[in-house]
């Protein structure tokens, strides 16, 4: 006769003398210094995230695990350590695991902490509850992925699993806790014996010297040079040293958006405003923590085809990626800087006299130009973005120290170009990708991370796609001030249905909706504002509260532009529509 084998319950631990997989678990990440965790619990982690809390360690619960994803890998680039999410298994995973690649196209450290269903029935496909082979799905897109199935391992694969978050180009790492190894039970004298204390978990790089005298050869024989500033250098902090570089040399900087801040955009020096200009007259740039992909046209478009570059980067697979790299510099940017700068009294730098004047010419000549746009905005009613962004401009400009969190499509360009940064690693955005849906997540890990203020600038599309995790802001009673900009559509309100079937247009969503009413629902002051002295105001007082507070700004339906129309896919039908 045929025999059924069936598994057996894990018997539960005797305590104190018995412990089981997710006390392991839980104790490993506190002796490694986690302090904070994002996630969303079901089975088989909820029992897991208690034993979190009793460690110490902050568990931060939210509605939607992309959104936890968002704040752990903010938090990963604010604090140079991984910021660690946990979901349940198979979609919670897989919504979690949007945010893990985003964080490792992105070079942000973060774990991904995901319980799994036992392997047998998987591996067979014998339809077991949430089984998905989770560790395959998550291989092709994190830095680093493993699977713990025995408890006996948890300690190591943690330390591995942080190691790959930090070390190198920083990335996000899956960790694959299988629900046997979860609920396994140890004696508690044999669980304690398998910590251990890690050493040198993210050591230096440093530069080859013939690397450093080729890069500064060729920076001290430009005439047009210019450093450009990513937000690598941003997750370096390598502002004292990227300071003293360009103070020495004389050298332009033009930063990206995530690394506006790391030097001040209004300083002496800055090229913020001469963008087109440097890409089409600088000799030599100095990459700085900065990758020539599609955000600087892959070293195409408006670049000069003589412009040589220097890359200052931790990985080589990098180099000669779009266009041919003069002088590539290998190691972490902290070493490199500091032998560039050691070299520096070696060289003598062949700038042209009228290349830093020119810039500054020309800045001055935007600034006064953008300053008249504003001004321009002031009496638009119903406000459009740069009446709103107006009115904010002075208030952020008196509160330096609040962290910026910013997406949408115009609200994001128009916010980026508007507001000046003075300190680094003070703005975020969507980044490398340019994904819509990161801004309620990232302004929570910002102020958990970092206990500052934080203000989100949302567009009404963008804000869509994490609303309800404003709740999340509220529970956690963090200072986080969410300013809406409601012109009722993607890109704006005023799309037109071709079909004439009465159906809103793809863009069009709802210029009436009342996002106050939203915070209003969760405790949170809230405000709703139409004109320009309302809305500055309501910023005021609502990033003083330090308080959740939510600010609903009413824009003109027809406020911002349209960038979705490929014109010769259909001009006939598409020349009707006004954008």
């Amino acid at each position: 006769m045929a025999t059924t084998t069936t598994t057996t319950p894990p018997q539960a631990p005797s305590y104190p003398n018995q412990v089981t997989g997710m006390y392991i678990l839980a104790r490993a990440l506190r002796l490694l210094g986690i302090d904070a965790m994002y996630g969303l619990v079901g089975i088989p982690v909820t029992d897991f995230a208690y034993l979190v809390q009793e460690e110490g360690i902050r568990f931060v619960g939210f509605r939607h695990e992309q959104q936890a994803g968002m704040a752990a890998a903010t938090h990963g680039y604010l604090t140079r350590t991984p910021g660690v999410l946990l979901t349940v298994s198979s979609l919670g995973f897989l919504n979690g695991l949007t945010a893990t690649a985003n964080a490792t196209v992105n070079c942000y450290p973060m774990i991904q902490i995901s319980g799994s269903s036992e392997r047998e029935p998987i591996d067979l496909n014998q339809g077991n509850y949430e089984a998905l082979d989770q560790l395959s799905i998550a291989k092709p897109l994190v830095k680093a992925a493993y699977r713990v199935n025995r408890p006996e391992d948890i300690p190591t694969a943690l330390v591995r699993a942080y190691r790959s978050a930090i070390s190198g180009r920083p990335g996000g790492v899956y960790l694959d806790i299988t629900t046997p190894c979860l609920g396994a039970v140890m004696d508690k004298a044999e669980a304690d014996k398998l910590f251990f204390t890690p050493v040198d978990m993210c050591p230096s790089m440093p530069p080859a010297p013939e690397a450093v005298d080729r890069a500064m050869e060729l920076i001290a024989g430009a005439k047009k040079p210019v450093i450009l500033i990513g937000k690598g250098a941003a997750y370096a902090c390598v502002e004292g040293q990227l300071k003293e570089l360009v103070e020495k040399t004389g050298i332009p900087y033009l930063p990206m958006s995530m690394a506006k801040g790391v030097l001040p955009d209004g300083g002496p020096l800055s090229a913020l405003s001469c963008r087109s200009t440097v890409m089409s007259q600088a000799d030599v740039v100095v990459l700085a923590g900065a990758r020539l992909n599609w955000l600087l046209s892959r070293g195409h478009g408006k670049w000069s085809p003589d412009t040589k570059f220097v890359q200052l980067d931790i990985a080589p697979e990098e180099i000669d990626c779009n266009r041919p790299i003069a002088a590539p510099v290998i190691g972490d940017l902290t070493s490199i800087l500091n032998a560039m700068i050691e070299r520096l009294p070696d060289y003598k730098m062949s700038m042209d006299p009228q290349w830093v004047p020119s810039l500054q010419a020309e800045t001055k000549t935007k600034a006064v130009k953008f300053a008249e746009r504003l001004d321009a905005a002031k009496s638009a009613s119903p406000m459009n973005h740069w009446t709103a962004l107006g009115a904010i401009k002075p208030v952020m400009d008196a509160n330096p120290d609040v962290i910026l969190v910013n997406e949408g499509a115009n609200t994001l360009d128009d916010t980026r170009d508007t507001l000046e940064m003075t300190m680094p690693r003070h703005r975020i955005d969507c980044a490398t990708w340019a994904i819509m849906g990161m801004g309620m997540g990232s302004a929570i890990g910002a102020a958990v991370a970092t206990g500052k203020s934080v203000v989100a600038i949302e567009g009404d599309s963008a804000f869509g796609f994490s609303g309800m995790d404003f709740s999340t802001i509220c529970r956690f009673k963090l200072p986080v001030t969410v300013v809406i900009f409601n012109n009722g559509g993607i890109y704006n309100g005023i799309g037109v249905n071709l079909s004439n079937n009465g159906d809103p247009a793809p863009t069009t969503l709802d210029v009436n909706a009342r996002y106050d009413k939203l915070g209003e629902a969760f405790g949170a002051k809230s405000y709703y504002v139409t004109t320009p002295e309302e809305l500055s105001a309501a910023l005021t007082e609502a990033i003083a509260s330090k308080a959740p507070a939510m600010i609903d700004v009413q824009l003109a339906a027809d406020s911002g532009k349209e960038s979705g129309h490929i014109g010769y896919l259909n001009p006939e039908s598409l020349q009707h529509i006004t954008v």
